[in-house]
């Protein structure tokens, strides 16, 4: 039996319960967790923003040690640190053959398993594959990856989801070039790994744009030449502080319309803009026919940063090792399991970086 955050079903609070979990069979590996990241796709499985089976384990951005492994498990064995990823590759469907494994077909199919039991025999399944809101979890093999060396693991559990998705956000999604200007809008654990990566692309101007005045100070440690409180004059003070044209780029970690708008709005002519944030199927977000003609900008969606974490990791943890990168700064709390509903109230009134459940 381990302690673990399970949600017994959308919309209700997350319960901090002894769940049984079974040995690893064929494929599989378990894992002692050292720390777990508090995603806002947490809040968003929660509250039925993304749906997934229920009742389950939370959490999905994590690392930890490697305690037992499976029959045909090779690539990791006991005492092994490894990083989880929530969205492996099946390496077979059509979007993993021509490369564009962050898109890949089979990757939640895992969601739908029994992962473990409660003490009354309920099953449960495992959020995003990996039910990392748990003092110990089961995967299968292809999302435990060996953990980068040198970097703790408490700080590694990040490259799970926000620095991957930040990260690639930047480098393979928008692409930022050299001294192009960036602005970035929601400036929580995405955001702060976002405002990292334009500073080692070696964006000219970075413009953090939040509702929360408090987060200034964060924004500039993670690399941010300018600090903007959102408003729906957040456009034209994106152009003032871009010579009138508007940023080359702009990265939505919000997933709200108003924002998704205001990033297109605070590009210039010919910019591009890249949405992180995940908002509901029910909202909107409109624009007129002219318009996109006329500004000739780029909107594109962004799935893990469009990222492939084998090929990836090692870049970020080269970043990291060089001091290039700062894994502890975007953490802004340490938590125990029952700390997550709390975070997750911060994270709708827009406090902080990152909370970070440490086991």
């Amino acid at each position: 039996m381990v302690r673990a955050a399970v949600l017994p079903a959308v919309g209700a609070p997350l319960e901090v319960t002894d769940i049984e979990l079974p040995e690893p069979g064929p494929g599989q590996v378990r894992i002692r967790l050292a720390a777990a990241g508090v995603c806002h796709s947490d809040l968003s499985l929660s509250d039925g923003t993304m749906r997934v089976p229920v009742p389950a384990v939370l959490g999905h951005e994590g690392a930890g040690t490697v305690l037992s492994v499976g029959e045909g498990v090779t690539h990791v064995a006991p005492g092994d640190g490894v990083v989880l990823n929530w969205a492996p590759s099946c390496g077979s469907c059509h979007h993993c053959g021509i490369g564009e494994v962050w898109l890949c077909a089979d990757a939640l199919t895992g969601a739908g398993n029994v992962h473990a039991r409660t003490a009354d025999g309920t099953e449960l399944h495992p959020g995003l594959n990996v039910a990392a809101f748990a003092q110990e979890t089961v995967v299968a093999a292809n999302c435990a990856l060996p953990a980068p060396a040198g970097i703790p693991l408490t700080d590694a559990a990040l490259l799970g989801c926000a620095v991957l998705t930040g990260y690639g956000a930047v480098h393979h999604s928008a692409r930022v070039r050299s001294g192009e200007t960036v602005v970035v809008f929601g400036i929580g654990g995405v955001g702060l790994a976002v405002l990292q990566s334009a500073r080692i692309a070696g964006a000219s101007k970075i413009i953090a744009v939040d509702v929360s005045p408090e987060k200034e100070e964060l924004a500039r440690r993670a690399g941010a030449t300018d600090y903007v409180i959102a408003s729906d004059a957040t456009p034209r003070a994106i152009r003032r502080l871009t010579g009138g044209q508007g940023a080359d780029v702009a990265v939505e970690c919000v997933g709200r319309p108003a924002t998704i708008r205001g990033a297109w709005d605070s590009t210039r002519r010919g910019g591009r803009t890249t949405v992180v944030g995940i908002g509901g199927k029910d909202q909107q977000v409109t624009f007129n026919a002219l318009e996109i003609f006329h500004w000739g900008r780029s909107l594109s969606g962004c799935v893990y940063g469009n990222s492939d974490p084998a090929r990836d990791l090692p870049v970020l943890a080269e970043h990291i090792r060089a001091g290039r990168f700062d894994l502890s700064m975007m953490v802004t709390e340490r938590i125990a399991l029952d700390g997550i509903p709390a975070a997750f109230d911060n994270m709708i009134a827009g406090k902080g970086g990152r909370a970070l459940v440490v086991f």
